[in-house]
């Protein structure tokens, strides 16, 4: 189908009828394995999500459809990663206790193998794609997979508890189908796998806000890392200071991805939503609360474009369980009630407030000065 014919499609009167359309996209499979038993990724919280989100009755909500995953074939992983990376994971999945240390793979590393994990890598990006497929055919304005977000893994390497990285496939097969994407990336990590994978095109727009660099894990995401050649300027880096709570991060959100997608005029919005840079999160360092998190999601439900949503980090199970449910009664259209929110959120203290807001306003001046014109 040509690019032409599907964005007539997106724009036809299917979308209109699904503006308030949600997919949840769900399967107990994608909730049970584990890396590790310390491992601080604990799948088992998006059972938290689905149960909340069922006991407030959101899938009976018109509009509201749990949409089912698949498998990623072989064809659709090779669009980011390399088939001896893949034979690689296939062989970590079968003896986990070899030697897979060359692959990012690392008994006691960030990225475990375990048995399994290549069958369940492709039901966790075969997920996001499902989403993607329903939003691409008009049957929802906004898919969700909980899920996916696997926004660390490279094209030859695990990194970051990421294995296959389903952001970056979705983002290159709609890519593949000559549509403009626009990837925003709100978890506290940078997206580096997903800016690796587009670095040299402007067929894919990424933008990043993040714990800076500085002071947390993968180290990379500043304002210089804007792309090469043709992606000169397109791949954008909002690197905040650590303590950046809701009114800093609010303030660089608004002052850099509405005017930038705005510009850039997608034909498909990809988010990444990790919620690890919630003030509770046991591993990073910024402030944000679900307030703040209200606040962008709204803003991504007033756009015009089709809409593929992805979960990512979160290491507090209660935070994932309320912030995402509340997620995806935004993306309904439906009442959020009001314990799903934090009731007493923790702000920058007082002492902070003026280095926190010098360091922010700086990390946005710096990102919109390397963007594209």
């Amino acid at each position: 189908m040509t690019v032409l014919l599907l964005r007539l499609r997106l724009r036809s009167s299917d979308i209109d009828s699904a503006l308030v359309s949600a997919g949840f996209v769900w399967d107990p499979r994608l909730a049970s394995h584990v890396y590790r038993a310390d491992h601080p990724l604990k799948p088992k919280r998006l059972i938290g999500v689905h149960d909340t989100l069922r006991a407030l009755g959101a899938f009976e909500r018109e509009g509201a459809r749990v949409l089912a995953p698949r498998e990623a074939t072989r064809a659709e992983l090779e669009r980011v990663h390399r088939p001896d990376y893949i034979e690689a994971v296939r062989r970590a999945s079968a003896d986990p206790d070899d030697d897979h240390s060359a692959w990012g793979l690392t008994e006691w590393g960030d990225t475990p193998p375990f048995r399994g994990m290549h069958e369940i890598s492709l039901l966790t990006t075969g997920a996001s794609i499902a989403g993607m497929e329903e939003v691409l055919a008009g049957r929802v304005r906004v898919a969700f997979n909980g899920s996916g977000g696997l926004h660390h893994a490279m094209a030859a390497r695990a990194s970051g508890f990421c294995i296959y990285n389903d952001p970056a496939i979705v983002c290159g097969l709609l890519a593949d189908r000559g549509m403009k994407v626009a990837y925003v990336d709100i978890d506290a990590h940078h997206g580096d796998g997903v800016q690796a994978a587009f670095y040299d095109t402007d067929q894919v727009l990424t933008i990043s806000l993040h714990e800076t660099g500085r002071t947390l894990f993968p180290g990379t995401g500043f304002a210089d890392e804007r792309g090469t050649g043709a992606g000169a300027g397109y791949s954008v880096n909002v690197a905040l200071p650590a303590g950046t709570d809701d009114p800093a991060y609010v303030r660089a959100f608004d002052e850099v991805v509405p005017p930038l997608l705005a510009r850039y005029a997608p034909d498909v919005l990809v988010t990444q939503q990790g919620i690890d840079s919630h003030y509770l999160d046991p591993l990073t360092h910024l402030r944000v609360s679900t307030h703040a998190r209200e606040h962008m999601i709204r803003a991504f439900t007033t756009l015009p474009h089709p809409w593929v949503a992805m979960g990512g980090g979160g290491y507090d199970l209660d935070v994932v369980r309320r912030t995402w449910s509340m997620e995806y009664l935004i993306m309904l259209g439906a009442p959020v009630p009001s314990e799903l929110h934090d009731a007493d959120p923790q702000g920058a203290p007082a002492s902070a407030r003026e280095v926190v807001d010098r360091a922010t306003d700086q990390a946005v001046r710096d990102a919109l000065g390397a963007a594209f014109r």
